[in-house]
C-alpha cells in the first residue's frame, strides 16, 4: 500500500474568506503505456472506500464534497466545515491543513509529482520505504517549456526507525513547475546492481526500461501530440525521456552523447530527447527533418534498443528539424555533425526506423566487444 500524506501551510491573501480547498488525486500504474493504464482502471477504478480520505484543519476534521469522480482521477473540495461549525479562513489568515489517503500497490505507479499551481514559498517532500525494498529514488524537473532536468540540488538519504527515508526541497518553486520523484525497489529485481558488469549491454538496456528490439512498437510511426491541448501529456512524456537519460548514464559512458526516443520506452507519442556530449540538452516534440545538406559522413553508432552492436551510418552533416514548443508554437532548428547524427537518429525511431536499415552495401553490425572507439568522441 502507498499512503500519501500531505501538509500545506496556506495563506489568503485576498480580500474574501476562503472555504473550500481544492485537492486532487491522479494515479496511473503504466506511465509509459497508457493504454495498459486505462484498461487496468476501466477494470479496477479506485473507489472511495479503498482511498479513505481523511482531512483536517488544524485540530479541526474537514468535511468534503466530490468536483471530479473518474476511475483513476478524483478531484475534491475540502471543506472549512463539519458537524460541528464553519472555520473559514480569513484575509491575512494562515492555517496549516493535512490530507491524506491510501492506494495498493496495484493502482499506484512507481512515481509521485506535485505541480505548482499556487505560489509558493517552500515545497518539500518525503519519501518512506522499507529498508529491505532497497529503494533507489531519483527525480526530475519539468517546466511550462517541456524542458526536463534533474533536481537541481541532491535528495537526501538516511536510515530511520527501520526505513529508507529520501527528503528533498526547494524554495520559491516557479509556477507551473512539476517536480518528479520516481523510485525502483531493488530487491525486487530479478538481478541485483553487483550483477549489472556482468549482464550484457542489451540486458543493462531492457533492465533500466528501454524496449529492445523485435518489439513492434519500434516499427510503426509515433502518433504526434496534438499541442497545445495534449501539453501536460507531453510534459509527462518528457519526464519520462529524462529520467531514462539519467538511468542510462549510470550504467553506460556516453562520450559521444546520447538521446533517446519515446517508443523505445514504450510509448506510441512523437517526443525524443537528446543529450550533446558537452551535456545541453535538447526536447524535441513532433519533430520533422525538412532539410539536409548534401555533404554526409560515416560514423559508427549504437543504439538503446539493441545495445550489443554498432554499425557505420553515413547522415548529413546538417540538418533543419521542424519541431513544436509546449505550446504549440513551430520552430525550425538547424543542428550540425555530432549534434545533427544524434537528433537525426532519434527522429529516425519516431518513423519507425533504426540505424541499421541505412547501414552502406557490404556492411555489417559490429558485436560491441569488438568496435574499438567505444569511449571516444566522433570524429568530426
Amino acid at each position: 500500500m502507498y499512503r500519501p500524506v500531505q501538509r500545506r501551510k496556506i495563506r489568503n491573501v485576498g480580500t474574501e474568506p476562503i472555504t473550500r480547498y481544492l485537492m486532487r488525486m491522479s494515479v496511473d500504474r503504466y506511465p509509459g503505456d497508457p493504454e495498459r493504464s486505462n484498461e487496468l482502471y476501466r477494470e479496477h477504478p479506485l473507489t472511495w472506500d479503498e482511498l479513505s480520505l481523511f482531512a483536517r484543519c488544524g485540530d479541526d476534521r474537514m468535511d468534503w464534497q466530490v468536483k471530479h469522480d473518474r476511475d483513476a482521477f478524483k478531484e475534491v473540495w475540502l471543506l472549512f466545515e463539519n458537524e460541528h461549525g464553519r472555520f473559514p479562513l480569513y484575509p491575512d489568515q494562515s492555517v496549516w491543513i493535512e490530507y491524506g489517503y491510501t492506494v495498493s500497490e496495484s493502482k499506484w505507479g512507481t512515481w509521485f509529482q506535485r505541480a505548482v499551481r499556487l505560489p509558493t514559498a517552500r515545497l518539500s517532500v518525503e519519501l518512506r520505504f522499507p529498508v529491505e525494498l532497497r529503494a533507489a529514488v531519483w527525480g526530475m524537473e519539468t517546466s511550462m517549456t517541456a524542458e526536463s532536468y534533474p533536481f537541481r540540488t541532491a535528495i537526501q538519504h538516511e536510515q530511520r526507525d527501520g526505513a529508507d527515508v529520501y527528503s528533498w526541497a526547494t524554495d520559491e518553486p516557479p509556477l507551473h513547475a512539476r517536480y518528479r520523484l520516481e523510485w525502483n525497489f531493488r530487491s525486487l529485481q530479478p538481478q541485483s546492481e553487483a550483477d549489472m558488469p556482468e549482464r550484457k549491454p542489451s540486458e543493462k538496456m531492457a533492465a533500466i526500461g528501454v524496449v529492445q528490439e523485435g518489439d513492434p512498437i519500434l516499427r510503426k510511426a509515433a502518433t504526434p501530440f496534438d499541442l497545445p491541448a495534449e501539453a501536460d501529456h507531453a510534459r509527462h512524456v518528457v519526464a519520462q525521456l529524462m529520467s531514462a537519460m539519467e538511468r542510462a548514464r549510470k550504467i553506460h559512458n556516453f562520450a559521444k552523447g546520447m538521446g533517446v526516443a519515446a517508443p523505445q520506452l514504450g510509448i506510441d507519442r512523437a517526443a525524443a530527447t537528446v543529450r550533446t556530449a558537452d551535456g545541453r540538452v535538447f526536447t524535441l516534440l513532433n519533430p520533422v527533418v525538412i532539410e539536409e545538406s548534401e555533404l554526409a559522413e560515416e560514423q559508427y553508432e549504437g543504439c538503446w534498443s539493441f545495445f550489443d552492436f554498432r554499425g557505420k551510418v553515413r547522415r548529413p552533416v546538417l540538418i533543419h528539424v521542424e519541431h513544436q514548443e509546449i505550446d504549440g508554437s513551430r520552430h525550425i532548428t538547424v543542428f550540425e555533425r555530432a549534434e545533427a547524427r544524434l537528433v537525426a537518429h532519434e527522429v529516425d525511431h519516431l518513423g519507425g526506423i533504426l540505424y541499421s536499415d541505412k547501414l552502406g552495401r557490404g556492411d555489417v553490425l559490429i558485436p560491441v566487444s569488438d568496435y574499438r572507439d567505444s569511449g571516444r568522441p566522433w570524429r568530426s
